[in-house]
């Protein structure tokens, strides 16, 4: 009786443990950080699909727009830039690795708006159908990259939160004493107010009394 009630208990914490170690929070760090990880992917995810674009967009506004070379030229460099920075699945709890990909690829994003406004100078660049579709792929992109950095930052708050409370505080600090909080996607400092750019190029008007083209009136002589 003894050996089957011993036997029993032992059955009993087999089955009970797996149960107790989840209702204390001890799987809730690794869950978490797993799924930021997959959040994180799904940004670099869609950061390489803009990549992919620009070629073909830059290549499309050279053919119509090549005196505005140094932009396309900006543009090329951003990207070489933006997709040299080394990233992987360390990078968010590095906080000079995390700032230099953010950095990197914020500033893609400035000189990518410059290029999409240069359309406003060309008639025929703004009508033409494979710019139409790229600038409509690139604007999709845009707008899916935001998603998952906003998606991102809401899975590592989640995750940051866990290590610094109770009860999971106390697995942060002995059995996961390896886990580190996650770096968050801060909004660029480009990003408060929309860019202001003027193709306005007409001289101003030529003073009163004067001919078009002809320099300005010299000023009365001074005794």
């Amino acid at each position: 009786m003894t050996r089957f009630k011993t036997r029993l208990a032992r059955v009993a914490l087999i089955v009970l443990a797996p149960l107790i170690v989840a209702g204390c929070g001890y799987n809730t760090i690794p869950t978490k950080s797993l799924a930021a990880q997959s959040k994180w992917a799904e940004v670099q995810n869609q950061y390489q699909r803009r990549a992919d674009l620009i070629p073909n967009l830059v290549n499309t506004v050279k053919g119509y727009a090549a005196q505005e070379k140094s932009t396309l030229v900006e543009v090329t460099e951003a990207r070489a830039s933006a997709t040299q920075v080394k990233v992987d699945a360390s990078t968010i709890t590095n906080p000079a690795q995390f700032q230099q990909y953010q950095q990197a690829q914020d500033k893609l994003s400035g000189v990518l708006g410059r290029l999409m406004l240069i359309q406003e100078k060309y008639p025929d660049l703004k009508s033409n159908q494979n710019f139409l579709a790229l600038q409509s792929q690139l604007e999709g992109t845009e707008n899916r990259i935001a998603i998952a950095r906003r998606d991102y930052n809401d899975s590592v708050q989640g995750y940051n939160t866990t290590l610094v409370t109770f009860p999971q505080l106390l697995w942060a600090k002995t059995l996961h004493g390896d886990a580190k909080p996650m770096q968050l996607f801060a909004a660029a400092a480009t990003a408060q107010g929309a860019p202001t750019v003027s193709f306005d190029t007409t001289p101003p008007p030529a003073p009163s009394g004067t001919a078009p083209g002809s320099p300005p009136p010299a000023a009365p002589a001074t005794k």
